[in-house]
């Protein structure tokens, strides 16, 4: 499956889980609910997967962690705050560069309207 495709289904699982749970839960909460649904439309899902950062010629272990990582196309990171800000954004195309993936997904929870918080961040490599 495309990048592309993968993408159309995480949106139905992420309304899906909206509708379910609706805003204001921790995003632990939103995140094993929607690895859940995810699982159940038979992708392969890996949550908190540890990015390795190498800086020059050294490798280190520094806690960074994805979210979730979907048929190792596309990364997911989870947020619910009340408003999404450029660090968010940030986080996610720095974690495209790192695991030299091309799609991420930024989903806020915490909302009225999920379907203007989902955005779509492409990595051009």
């Amino acid at each position: 499956m495309s990048e592309n495709e993968i993408s159309y289904i995480i949106r139905g699982c992420i309304f899906k889980v909206y509708n379910a749970l609706g805003p204001g839960l921790l995003e632990s909460a939103y995140e094993a609910a929607l690895a859940y649904e995810l699982r159940q439309e038979n992708l392969n899902v890996i949550c908190q997967l540890g990015l390795p950062f190498q800086y020059e010629t050294i490798k280190l272990d520094i806690g960074y962690r994805i979210d979730l990582m979907v048929n190792d196309k596309v990364i997911i990171e989870v947020k619910s705050v009340e408003n999404l800000t450029d660090v968010h954004y940030k986080q996610v195309v720095t974690y495209l560069k790192l695991s030299n993936k091309k799609l991420g997904l930024l989903i806020n929870f915490n909302t009225s309207k999920i379907d203007e918080s989902i955005k779509r961040i492409v990595n051009n490599l």
